[in-house]
């Protein structure tokens, strides 16, 4: 073999050696690649979908949306939170929603029989409470005289928390005289807690949310005058199965103490 071929064979082995140990390093590569892409790939799977839940559930959502999210069909959340008949409306009106959320059953109704939902179902109770701004300055006791001049605020009667004050009056043989009547829960428990308000009626869950910002004064009869919160799917969804896989989600253990932990009751 002359000194030519020998140089030229001996380059070739060179490269092709060089070749085999690099090759383990693109194969390295290659496979971190795929695992990006399918991470990549599964987020942007997620279904998103929109849940039109009374304001009392509001505690609820970073909780529901951290749980959907580790869903064998990976859920993103979007919330609309307002007052139960004004979210009814809004559905009938066509606004887009995967699960509704009233806080009653008769806004439920509503919704069923404007052909807005499927099949409801009771996901958690929820009861009353009287609260106060932090200190009680107006020396509210309860149901008696100290309301005389206090500036009350509850619910209007359109939505759940007014239609159960309406019943704990008559239960308790008192008509109150509200300066303001709200359309949320929420709008009541901001009015008490900026000062604006004296005493105000909210749910439990409501009181305990807002921490030491109020004080809490029961309502006589509230335990034996629950709201239901009740769940349906919505009639429209383009998510059906992953809507009912949410719903499901609601009524799971793992979001039974969740409940639980607000102050509401979850359902058997």
């Amino acid at each position: 073999m002359n000194a030519k071929r020998f140089t030229v064979l001996l380059g070739c082995a060179a490269l092709s050696f060089g070749m085999i140990a690099c090759s383990p390093s693109t194969s390295t590569t290659d496979s971190t690649a795929a695992s990006d892409a399918a991470a990549s790939k599964d987020q942007s799977e997620a279904v998103e979908l929109t849940v039109l839940g009374a304001a009392s559930t509001r505690v609820l959502n970073d909780e529901l949306s951290a749980q959907a999210a580790k869903l064998d069909q990976p859920l993103e959340l979007q919330y609309v939170n307002a007052g139960s008949s004004t979210l009814v409306q809004q559905l009938a009106d066509g606004s887009p929603g995967d699960l509704l959320i009233t806080a009653d059953q008769r806004n439920m109704d509503r919704a069923v029989e404007q052909g807005s939902v499927k099949e409801p179902v009771v996901v958690a109770t929820n009861s009353l409470v009287m609260v106060v701004p932090k200190g009680n300055p107006a020396g509210i006791k309860g149901l008696d005289e100290s309301l005389d001049n206090a500036k009350l605020v509850l619910c209007d009667e359109q939505v759940p928390c007014g239609t159960v004050s309406k019943k704990l009056q008559d239960k308790n043989g008192v008509q109150l005289k509200p300066v303001s009547l709200e359309h949320s829960v929420s709008d009541v428990l901001g009015k008490v807690v900026s000062g604006e308000a004296d005493a105000g009626w909210v749910y439990r869950t409501d009181a305990a949310a807002a921490g030491d910002k109020v004080e809490v004064i029961d309502i006589p009869g509230a335990e034996e005058e629950p709201n239901s919160l009740v769940a349906a799917v919505t009639a429209n969804t383009p998510h059906p199965d992953e809507a009912e896989a949410l719903l499901k989600l609601l009524r799971s253990d793992s979001m039974r103490t969740e409940w639980e932990k607000r102050g509401f009751t979850p359902a058997n």
